[in-house]
C-alpha cells in the first residue's frame, strides 16, 4: 500500500526520523506538565471544578485551548496564549513603530531582538493574566462546592509558578520549531486541542445510546454528526488553501546573446489571506472581560458563547479583523514595485500606482467572502449546540479550533513532503504538492 510505503521512506529518512521522535518527546512533556496540580488544591475541588467547567460553554473553550490544564488547575493552566498574545502586540508594532520596522529589516540580528522583547512582554502579561485566573480560580471552586483560600504569599508563588509553566511551554515550543518538526507553538497547540477530542467523541457517542440522556436520534444522528464534521473539515481546508491567481507577464531581456523572462508567471491572492488571526484577535478582546469579571450571572449571560449577542459581535469582530489584518500583511504597493522592478507587468493594467489598485481591487472583493466564511466556521459550535450536539463535541466543529488544526496539519505534512521529496522519494500526495498556510503567520 502506498501508505506504509509513505511511512517507511519516512523512517528510512535519518534527520526526519530524529525530528520526529524529538517531537514526539517533547510533546510528551507538555501533556505530563498538563497533570501536575497547582500546591493547595485538593482532588475534590478539581473535581467540582471539572463539573463546573463542563456547564460553561466559556470554560469549556478555554479548557480545549490549555489541553485541560485549566480544569486540572495544572502548572501549564494558562498555556501559551499569553506568549501568542505578546506576539501579536509585537508585530502590530512593527506595523507602526519605525524602531521596530528597522529591526525587521535588520535580518537574524533584528529578528533576535523582537524574540527577546517578545519573552519580555510574555512575563509582563503573566504577571497580570496569573492573578486574574487565581482569583477567578477560586471564585469557581467555591462556586461549584469545593473550598479553597488564597492568602497573599500563597497567591505570590503560585503566580510565580504558573509564569515558569507558560515560559517553559514556551521553550518547549522554540525547541520543537528547531530540532523537531513543524511550527512548535502552533503544534502545542494543536496537541492541546486533539488531546479533549477523544473524550469529547466518546461522550458525544455514549449519549446517543438507547437510554442515554440526549439520545434523541441515537446512533443515526451521531452518524450523521461524523458526516457534519467532515463536511467542515474539508470547508475548513478550502479556506486555508483557496487562491486567486493573477496572471503577471515579464517581459523579455537580452543580456549578451541570450534571452530571459518573457515567461508568464501568477500571483497567487489568499481568499483567507490572514489566516486564523482575525478569530485569535476577537477571541482575546471577548476573554479579556470575562477574566476580570468571573462568572457572575450577569457575565455568563451577556458572555454565553452559545447566545446570540455573544456569536453576532464576534462573528462582526472577526469580518472587521480580517479586513484590518489583510491590510497590514498584504501590501499590493509593494507587490506592484516588485513587478516594475523585475520588469513584470499585469497584462491589460499599467505598471505602478494602477497596479498598485487593481491588486487592492481584487483583494477587497475576495476578502469579503473570505472574512465572511471565517465568522460562519468561528460560530458554527453554537449552531451545533443548538441542533443537540453536546458543548464538548460542539467545540470541534468551527472555530479557532477547528482552523488551527487544519492549518498546523497541512504545515507539518508539507514540511514531511519536503523532506521526501529532497531525498528523492515519492511525496505523500500523488502530485507531490501540499499546500500550508502562507501568511507568514506562525499560529
Amino acid at each position: 500500500m502506498r501508505f506504509i510505503q509513505t511511512i517507511k521512506n519516512i523512517w528510512a529518512i535519518e534527520e526526519l526520523r530524529k525530528r520526529i521522535l524529538v517531537t514526539l518527546l517533547l510533546v510528551l512533556v507538555y501533556r505530563l506538565g498538563c497533570y501536575v496540580v497547582l500546591p493547595g488544591f485538593h482532588p475534590d475541588d478539581l473535581d467540582a471544578l471539572a463539573a463546573f467547567t463542563n456547564k460553561s460553554g466559556l470554560m469549556q473553550l478555554l479548557d480545549m485551548f490549555s489541553g485541560g490544564a485549566f480544569s486540572q488547575a495544572s502548572i501549564f493552566a494558562l498555556g501559551i496564549m499569553p506568549y501568542i498574545t505578546a506576539s501579536i502586540v509585537i508585530q502590530l508594532l512593527g506595523m507602526v513603530l519605525p524602531s521596530f520596522q528597522k529591526m525587521q529589516r535588520e535580518g537574524e540580528s533584528g529578528r533576535q531582538k523582537l524574540n527577546q522583547y517578545t519573552r519580555y512582554l510574555t512575563v509582563l502579561i503573566l504577571l497580570i493574566q496569573a492573578p486574574a485566573y487565581l482569583v477567578n480560580l477560586k471564585y469557581q471552586v467555591n462556586a461549584a462546592g469545593g473550598h479553597v483560600e488564597l492568602g497573599f504569599w500563597t497567591m505570590a508563588y503560585l503566580i510565580i509558578i504558573l509564569a515558569a509553566g507558560s515560559m517553559f511551554i514556551m521553550w518547549l515550543g522554540e525547541r520543537i520549531t528547531d530540532r523537531g518538526i513543524g511550527n512548535g507553538i502552533s503544534f502545542i497547540i494543536l496537541v492541546g486541542i486533539i488531546a479533549r477530542f477523544p473524550s469529547a467523541l466518546f461522550y458525544e457517542f455514549t449519549s446517543r445510546l438507547p437510554g442515554s440522556t440526549g439520545s434523541e436520534g441515537g446512533l443515526v444522528m451521531f452518524i450523521v454528526e461524523i458526516i457534519m464534521l467532515f463536511a467542515v473539515i474539508i470547508g475548513a481546508v478550502l479556506l486555508v488553501q483557496g487562491t486567486r491567481k493573477v496572471p503577471v507577464q515579464y517581459a523579455k531581456r537580452i543580456v549578451g546573446n541570450k534571452q530571459y523572462g518573457g515567461a508568464r508567471q501568477y500571483i497567487p491572492l489568499k481568499v483567507n489571506a490572514a489566516g486564523v488571526m482575525p478569530i485569535i484577535f476577537a477571541q482575546a478582546i471577548m476573554f479579556i472581560p470575562i477574566t476580570f469579571a468571573g462568572m457572575g450571572s450577569n457575565a455568563a449571560v451577556i458572555f454565553d458563547v452559545n447566545g446570540f449577542w455573544y456569536n453576532a459581535i464576534y462573528f462582526v469582530m472577526i469580518v472587521a479583523f480580517t479586513y484590518f489584518y489583510t491590510a497590514i500583511t498584504v501590501r499590493p504597493s509593494q507587490m506592484a514595485e516588485d513587478m516594475k522592478r523585475n520588469n513584470g507587468f499585469i497584462p491589460g493594467v499599467k505598471p505602478g500606482k494602477k497596479t498598485a489598485e487593481y491588486l487592492d481591487a481584487i483583494m477587497s472583493r475576495i476578502t469579503l467572502p473570505g472574512s465572511i466564511f471565517l465568522g460562519i466556521v468561528a460560530i458554527l459550535p453554537a449552531f451545533a449546540s443548538v441542533f443537540g450536539i453536546s458543548q464538548n463535541f460542539a467545540q470541534f466543529f468551527g472555530g479557532t479550533s477547528l482552523l488551527i488544526l487544519v492549518g498546523v496539519v497541512l504545515d507539518t505534512l508539507q514540511q514531511v513532503e519536503s523532506h521526501l521529496m529532497m531525498h528523492h522519494y515519492d511525496g505523500l500526495m500523488k502530485d507531490g504538492k501540499i499546500k500550508g498556510r502562507t501568511t507568514g503567520s506562525a499560529y
